[in-house]
């Protein structure tokens, strides 16, 4: 069973990666490269036998750490099947800043998802895969301000992630290699149903039992509503996860 889960997984990204060319135009492509800074802390609380909570804080930065390009929070109702996998659902606000020159006003974007992860190994190697599905309602501005409009779209995202410890010292890091496909849909998605892929690669470090980081290199690359604009940007990422618990032993 595990094996077949390993294949499928492979065989979804494989296609998923075959929708970026589905949205080709015959305008030239311009791509935007640009510098990020991403800091997030993630954490999954037990609170009644098989229940968790999930909640996460996020900060992207443009220009590595000088300008603002969102603040996220979400949080979200778990359900553990098993010790390797659970569904979760829930909501998350999103603040993002200006994009354009002399504009001020953030707009919001108003999200629910839907997630299923599972966790599973090959030798040493730990895989993380993660199938989530996201509903969006993002604020359409117009000279600096909200036009009274949103632009709905419905994402699904999928990630599969492998740690690789390097050393035999389990207090020493681990290597993290991470790649996660979006695509999307909607009535106003007709030139980018790829959304965008953010490839990582960094080291993974215990701090005790509950408490974990990792930091490294992350790719984003995403095609604008254009069809022909992309955004590429090299981010410095640094996450922390803390896995909590309320239950009574």
């Amino acid at each position: 069973m595990k094996k077949f889960i390993r294949v499928i997984s492979l065989l979804v990204l494989f296609f998923l990666n075959a929708f970026i060319d589905l949205s080709a135009q015959n305008k030239a492509k311009e791509i935007n490269h640009q510098s990020q800074s991403w800091f997030s802390i993630n954490t999954k609380t037990d609170i009644y036998k098989k229940w968790s909570v999930l909640a996460d804080v996020h900060v992207r930065r443009n220009h590595f750490l000088a300008d603002p390009n969102f603040y996220f929070v979400r949080a979200a109702l778990a359900y553990n099947i098993n010790p390797h996998l659970y569904v979760a659902a829930g909501y998350g606000h999103m603040w993002v800043a200006p994009a354009i020159a002399g504009w001020k006003t953030y707009s919001n974007e108003n999200r629910i998802y839907q997630q299923l992860q599972y966790s599973s190994s090959i030798g040493k190697i730990n895989l993380l895969q993660r199938l989530r599905n996201e509903q969006r309602w993002q604020q359409k501005m117009v000279n600096d301000k909200f036009s009274g409009q949103n632009r709905f779209t419905d994402r699904i995202r999928y990630l599969l992630s492998a740690t690789i410890p390097v050393f035999k010292n389990k207090h020493l890091p681990s290597l993290v290699i991470a790649d996660e496909l979006n695509i999307q849909f909607g009535k106003e998605v007709v030139y980018n149903t790829f959304d965008q892929n953010r490839y990582f690669i960094g080291i993974k470090q215990n701090i005790n039992h509950r408490l974990s980081f990792d930091m490294g290199y992350m790719k984003v690359y995403q095609q604008k509503y254009s069809g022909y604009q992309y955004d590429s940007n090299d981010t410095f990422r640094l996450f922390f996860y803390y896995n909590g618990s309320w239950c009574k032993k």
